[in-house]
């Protein structure tokens, strides 16, 4: 799942410097920064998931 979340950060990444490089792809930028932002938000929601649950000590 880290390498998945590492290859849409990249992507995203990519998809926003075309965007801004060709400003009649405006929107591309738009979608990149949406997906890089949107999948920070998720690996960051799941580490704390998962701090929290290896805190917790065995069930």
């Amino acid at each position: 799942m880290k390498i998945f979340l590492i290859v849409v950060l990249v992507l995203a990444l990519a998809l926003g410097i075309i965007g801004f490089l060709i400003e009649a792809l405006l929107w591309l930028a738009l979608l990149g920064i949406v997906l890089f932002v949107g999948t920070v938000v998720f690996w960051w929601a799941r580490a704390k998931l998962n701090r929290r649950r290896d805190a917790a000590g065995p069930a």
